[in-house]
């Protein structure tokens, strides 16, 4: 990735109105950081895009049909965005908002001072998570011994029971971790899910080709083929062309 190079911020709008997602999309466009990732009008389908999309700004609906606002983030756990914003006409539920994690709390009808006001408390939490140094090693001990590995050094990550096994050329170990922490852990600009137990180094791909039952295959750099499910078909293809935009 060049050093010019400014990922926008992704944002995914969830309300079970029409008129009201259009209206934050509407005032969304008119910042030219931020990239529309998607619109949900459920929070079933909020839960499917967030796992997918991994957006870093989520304006979001409380009162939804079947799951709401907090039903969504409390499924979601750790996978979370970065930054939320609730979107709602019932007052009564900020104390919640808040608990839950909420950056923000909008209330129906605001205007646009009011929303920009949340939009760049959004951007300033966003940026300074994005900015946090992120280790460039991970610690592995084993018996008698404990070993760096360069985060950089790794071609693919595979889940192992409770553990992860990194894949570094010709070489494996097994770290006490698991992938779920460590999709936390590492840069997803250069890290991504493509399997419940898989995840991969971007700048490590080849290719993608189609596999005898019809589904992807990703190709790494190695001629190591890995598998690649629907569920985060979406989200490697975004980050593909990302990267792609970006000059990598």
């Amino acid at each position: 990735m060049t050093g010019e190079a400014v990922a926008k911020i992704r944002a995914l709008i969830v309300d079970d109105e029409p008129p009201a997602r259009r209206n934050v999309s509407l005032l969304l466009q008119r910042d030219p950081e931020i990239e529309i990732a998607g619109e949900c009008g459920s929070g079933k389908d909020a839960i499917m895009a967030i796992r997918n999309i991994q957006p870093d700004l989520l304006f979001l609906d409380v009162q939804m049909p079947e799951c709401d606002g907090f039903d969504v983030l409390e499924m979601l756990g750790n996978a979370a965005p970065t930054a939320i914003v609730f979107i709602t006409a019932y007052d009564q539920y900020a104390l919640r908002a808040f608990e839950s994690g909420a950056l923000d709390y909008l209330l129906k009808p605001f205007n646009n001072a009011r929303f920009e006001r949340a939009l760049a408390r959004a951007k300033e939490k966003i940026r300074s998570a994005h900015s946090a140094r992120r280790p460039d090693r991970l610690v592995i001990k084993t018996s008698g011994a404990v070993s760096f590995v360069r985060i950089s050094d790794i071609d693919w990550i595979e889940a192992e029971d409770y553990y992860a096994r990194l894949h570094l050329g010709a070489t494996s170990l097994l770290i006490r971790r698991s992938l779920a922490e460590l999709e936390q852990e590492l840069d997803r600009e250069s890290f991504c899910r493509i399997h419940r137990s898989a995840i991969v180094n971007t700048n490590r791909i080849r290719t993608m080709k189609l596999n005898s039952e019809g589904e992807y295959n990703v190709i790494l750099e190695n001629g190591k083929e890995v598998r690649l499910s629907r569920r985060y078909k979406k989200q490697l293809q975004g980050r593909m062309e990302l990267l792609a935009r970006n000059g990598t």
